[in-house]
């Protein structure tokens, strides 16, 4: 006999990226190309690596696993990356939008500023021309 209670989830995930959505700042893809290659600003790519591989990735982006987000913004963290410690604008994107908000709802809140996220990500970003390092690149990563 099963006694388990069944999961009431309170909050879906379409409810978190809206809030996600007022609290951070939302690029469009357009918005998102004419940053690339400016001095002042880090793409972040959220996607796994398997993404990376089959997909390809922007150029010059940093490749940061969504798991270890937390770790690797926090100085105080035994994992952390330099990187996030940088005086820049931050741009967040995943495959199609969704972990960028919530990622860059998270880094906000640690404190990371100035951040962003890709509507659309890394789908939008290549429908719309932007740069991309074929899948057969190897991805630059902490």
């Amino acid at each position: 006999m099963d006694r388990r209670v069944p999961q009431q989830i309170k909050i879906g995930f379409r409810a978190l990226l809206d809030a996600a959505e007022r609290e951070i700042e939302t690029l469009s893809v357009e918005q998102a190309i004419a940053l690339h290659g400016h001095n002042d600003v880090n793409f972040i790519d959220l996607r796994d690596p398997r993404e990376l591989e089959r997909e390809g990735r922007i150029p010059g982006a940093f490749h940061c696993p969504r798991g270890m987000l937390e770790f690797w913004v926090d100085p105080e963290s035994p994992y952390h990356k330099p990187l996030f410690a940088e005086d820049k604008r931050f741009v967040f994107f995943c495959a199609g939008g969704w972990r960028s908000a919530l990622a860059a709802q998270t880094a906000h809140r640690m404190g990371l500023q100035p951040v962003a996220h890709i509507k659309g990500g890394f789908g939008e970003w290549r429908k719309a021309g932007g740069p991309v390092v074929p899948p057969t690149a190897k991805p630059k990563s902490g």
